[in-house]
């Protein structure tokens, strides 16, 4: 069994996204998804939902765009780093609109390469915009991704060599693979990263109990 297809077959096992929407990312497929890559830089997803409430007046692109900096400032204050973030979404929005006019031709058109060149967007936050805002194949990398491979003995100096490896190997296996997705290179990679994701919060859960 190849050992991309083991990793997949034991997270599946262990029931991870009943909960969840079919994407995994709450929104998959909005604006809202644009705004909550760069909300949850250094910071708990907790602190993100807050901040996302406190904008639900401002979750269409367009309205977004009128926001004033400060005010922005004020409603995503639970995300922390309040004063980076907020002219940072300003920013990028006003390039989203200057660069592609609508919100629908970025999501069609924006490539990883004008998403990198943005001002306070890296590796993860591009790819988790292009994941499960613009509904493209690529894949998210973070820390509870390097920590889960790390356990099957597998593990790489810098974010493109893991994202590499991963999505390589997730498409030589793709005939095994499919039936499970639809078909859908996208859906896969979404779930993988939130099974990964929500695999790390209960492995968490119990650390702390047995800390108790």
């Amino acid at each position: 069994m190849s050992k991309i297809v083991e990793i997949i077959n034991f997270l599946e096992a262990e029931n991870l996204l009943n909960n969840c929407s079919k994407y995994w990312w709450p929104s998959y497929g909005r604006f809202e998804v644009l705004i909550g890559a760069i909300l949850t830089q250094n910071t708990t997803w907790q602190n993100v939902q807050k901040s996302i409430k406190n904008l639900q007046d401002y979750l269409e692109f367009d309205r977004f765009l009128l926001l004033d900096v400060e005010l922005l400032k004020e409603k995503i204050r639970p995300s922390g780093f309040y004063n980076q973030k907020a002219p940072r979404l300003l920013q990028l929005t006003k390039n989203v609109k200057k660069d592609f006019i609508t919100f629908e031709n970025f999501k069609d058109k924006v490539s990883r390469k004008w998403l990198l060149s943005q001002k306070g967007v890296g590796e993860e936050t591009a790819d988790s915009i292009l994941c499960y805002c613009c509904g493209k194949d690529q894949l998210v990398i973070d820390t509870y991704t390097k920590r889960v491979l790390k356990q099957f003995d597998i593990e790489f100096k810098n974010y493109i060599d893991y994202k590499s490896y991963l999505e390589n190997n997730i498409k030589n296996n793709w005939d095994v693979l499919s039936i499970k997705y639809e078909n859908n290179l996208n859906l896969c990679y979404a779930q993988f990263h939130g099974m990964i994701v929500e695999y790390n919060k209960v492995n968490k859960k119990k650390e702390k109990k047995c800390l108790i």
